[in-house]
């Protein structure tokens, strides 16, 4: 699937999610069976916080086998990540990537607060550079989610150029359900 209408089923998968007109993509035993014999073929990375009140399979209203979601705290883009998404990218052949992070972040405000020790160290100290002593919340989120897409922007120049992977921002509102958009592939 083309990186535009993955994004526009993820839209429309989290306008019928907002206004409650929808559940779950496909989860029955046949789906699973499916994909078990076929193999997976997601639409979409998806690289969110791992905050329980953020289910990227519930936000865009998709089933299994639809997509290929990396969760971690801050939504937080290292080498780990960066390797799985290229997994997902050249053997699932997935050609959008989003970013998606959200209000209220715990580790957007453990950053903002300095709180670097520890194992979440690597994940608040690296949030700090991206948030550079930003003051708000919602703003300090969606600087994250730029330093994190332009991270993979950058590891993955030469196919981003080409046209094979797309990358979006998004910021998903924990009150409301809707998902902001950013920035979008052009």
């Amino acid at each position: 699937m083309k990186a535009e209408e993955a994004l526009q089923r993820l839209k429309r998968g989290n306008e019928a999610f907002v206004i409650e007109e929808g559940t779950f993509g496909n989860t029955t035993r046949s789906r699973r069976m499916e994909t078990a014999e076929q193999g997976q073929h997601p639409y979409a990375v998806i690289v969110a916080c791992s905050d329980s009140r953020q289910i990227p399979e519930a936000i865009f209203l998709c089933g299994i086998g639809e997509l290929f979601t990396i969760r971690v705290a801050g939504n937080v883009v290292q080498e780990t990540e960066l390797g799985s998404i290229e997994y997902a990218c050249e053997h699932l052949h997935v050609q959008l990537v989003v970013v998606l992070g959200h209000t209220q972040c715990g580790a957007v405000g453990a950053a903002m607060v300095g709180e670097t020790h520890g194992r979440v160290a690597a994940i608040t100290q690296d949030i700090a550079k991206a948030i550079r002593g930003e003051t708000d919340p919602c703003r300090a989120s969606k600087r994250n989610i730029r330093m994190q897409a332009d991270r993979i922007r950058n590891a993955f120049a030469k196919e981003v150029t080409e046209g094979t992977i797309a990358v979006a921002e998004a910021l998903y509102h924990i009150n409301t359900g809707q998902v902001e958009w950013l920035r979008v592939p052009e």
